[in-house]
């Protein structure tokens, strides 16, 4: 079975977020870094609908959820 590939991009626009890379980066530098103590999911800026995606990909470990460690690893890091 193949286990589908998407971008990062994709999962901004599956977030409901602006895609594009400058306001990716732009978005990543505003809420950089996220501290250790705080899931992913649990940070202030996303909205319910959104933390419920996140979380849920990682926890069942479906298909966005190498996405959501990519950002989630991106918003780690200093901005």
């Amino acid at each position: 079975m193949d286990t589908p590939f998407h971008q990062f991009s994709d999962l901004f626009a599956q977030l409901g977020l602006p895609s594009d890379e400058a306001s990716i980066r732009a978005f990543i530098g505003k809420h950089s870094p996220l501290p250790e103590n705080v899931d992913l999911w649990d940070a202030p800026f996303w909205t319910p609908a959104q933390a419920t995606l996140l979380r849920d990909e990682i926890v069942e470990d479906a298909d966005w959820a190498e996405a959501v460690d990519q950002l989630n690893l991106a918003l780690r890091a200093p901005a």
